[in-house]
């Protein structure tokens, strides 16, 4: 097997930090690689809490001024990950999220902040790092976007690249004034190029100058080629059609596991299901519901969006009540959306149970103890709250998008097989039509159980999905190599 060494350059990676599904995949990947021959160290921003975590990191290299400010490239390790940290304090050294500043908006100078990230990633794949030279650069998202542009406009001998789409509507656009100072040439200000609607999109400068374009799952592959799936770049990835593919996401099976989870009130495998009705009965403590095993718990662990698809769900509460149906929702986001289900399960105590916020230890335990997790989004690239569903024997109800199309199998297309259901259009009438035929489903104990047990025998590792990426890279190098 040929080794493969490859840069991945991300703006979040788990366990450090994370505020998305992104960040779970950079955290994973990697030691997912490592069984098919592929060596990968990732590229990160020195955030505060990146330069607490990393262990025994080494200074390889300093910069008086880096973008604006003095800064150090890193070299270290973080629970078996090998990182790069890019510590530019002026740049990354702020608190709270990566994104945005404390009240929520994004940080003015992002566009300076995440091209330092994606010149440096350049630089390395040019061989800055001479015990590391990469066959590939894999950027992330638009943060990430840049580096492959940087290697295109340098010129000369480089690695391939690979870019990965995780969502089609975070896009990097910045005004054009940026170009001169983050130092790209004029010449790529042009529709061909970096330009988007009269600025400049570092996710459209990866789409574009990329080797191969991925994404999380194969159905959203096809989506995001359609005008209104794409965001803006329909048109950009049918021309790249032939570099494009979904490759679905796994989640980390160490991490997410029912038998060792410490973070649960009783660890349970696919023979010990009963011992889910004690995490049950905690979790409804945790969310001041009524203590019943009867009554069907429905989770959510989501952002409180428009793309989540959590309005539609409020619209079925009348009908979650009507059926007997209790609610267990963690997430926050919109205000207003925020606003609509604290005031629904004030009105609704016992039976609808809200907090606003994220708490990894608590999604442990809704996975564990609800009967059923709600994902009910307009769109989802992938979604990896469903897989850990599965894994915990949560029964996924889920919109016919993306990669929820990829991972469940609806009761009604394959009912011996099932691992859950699914629905559109998406609608609040379709999503209530298939509540209620959950809420059927979940009283008849052995078809529901059938349910479960499907979705614990579901594979939904990193196994056989690090397997494609290694083979994509190998194909990549073999096509990039002198005839």
């Amino acid at each position: 097997m040929m080794p493969v060494r490859v840069l991945a350059v991300a703006s979040e990676v788990y366990p450090i930090v994370k505020t998305g599904g992104l960040a779970d995949v950079a955290g994973a990947l990697p030691s997912a690689l490592k069984a098919h021959g592929v060596e990968m160290r990732t590229l990160m921003p020195g955030y505060p809490d990146v330069m607490r975590r990393v262990s025994g990191a080494e200074e390889i290299r300093h910069w008086p001024d880096y973008f604006g400010g003095p800064g150090r490239l890193l070299a270290g390790s973080h629970e078996g990950l090998d990182l790069f940290v890019l510590d530019v304090p002026h740049l990354y050294a702020r608190p709270g999220n990566p994104y945005v500043t404390p009240e929520g908006l994004d940080w003015p100078d992002n566009g300076v902040r995440f091209a330092a990230l994606s010149r440096v990633a350049a630089d390395i794949g040019h061989g800055l790092v001479p015990a590391f030279v990469p066959d590939v650069v894999h950027a992330h998202d638009w943060q990430a976007g840049l580096a492959p542009a940087y290697l295109h406009y340098d010129g000369g001998a480089r690695p391939g690249t690979v870019m990965t789409i995780h969502n089609m509507a975070y896009q990097g656009k910045f005004a054009s004034e940026l170009v001169g100072s983050i130092g790209l040439p004029w010449h790529s200000f042009n529709v061909n190029d970096l330009e988007y609607f009269g600025g400049i999109s570092f996710l459209k400068a990866g789409l574009q100058f990329a080797d191969r374009i991925t994404t999380v799952s194969p159905t959203y592959a096809q989506e995001i080629q359609t005008d209104e799936g794409g965001m803006g770049f329909g048109g950009l990835l049918r021309a790249r059609a032939d570099a494009l593919s979904g490759i679905l996401n796994g989640i980390d099976i160490e991490v997410w596991n029912p038998q060792t989870d410490p973070h649960i009130a009783y660890r349970f495998g696919a023979d010990e299901l009963t011992f889910r009705a004690a995490n049950k009965a905690v979790l409804q403590q945790q969310f001041n519901l009524d203590s019943s095993d009867e009554a069907p718990l429905l989770g959510v662990i989501s952002r409180l969006s428009w793309q989540k698809g959590l309005d539609l769900l409020l619209e079925t509460i009348p009908m979650i009540l009507e059926q007997g149906m209790q609610l267990a929702l963690l997430g926050s986001g919109d205000r207003d959306l925020q606003d609509r289900y604290q005031a629904a399960a004030r009105a609704n105590p016992g039976r609808i149970g809200v907090l606003i916020g994220y708490d990894e230890i608590l999604a442990h335990l809704i996975q564990a103890g609800s009967d059923a997790l709600i994902v009910p989004s307009r769109f989802e690239p992938c979604g990896l709250t469903q897989l850990c569903a599965l894994r915990y024997g949560a029964v996924p109800i889920v919109s016919r998008v993306g990669g929820l199309e990829d991972t469940i199998v609806d009761i009604g297309e394959a009912d011996r097989d099932a691992t859950g259901f699914k629905f559109g259009p998406v609608s609040a009438d379709a999503l209530a039509w298939t509540l209620r035929k959950a809420n059927t489903t979940f009283h008849n104990k052995s078809a529901w159980r059938r349910l479960q047990l499907n979705g614990l025998a579901t594979d939904v590792s990193w196994r056989n999905r690090a397997g494609d990426y290694a083979t994509l890279y190998r194909n990549l190098m073999a096509a990039r190599r002198p005839a």
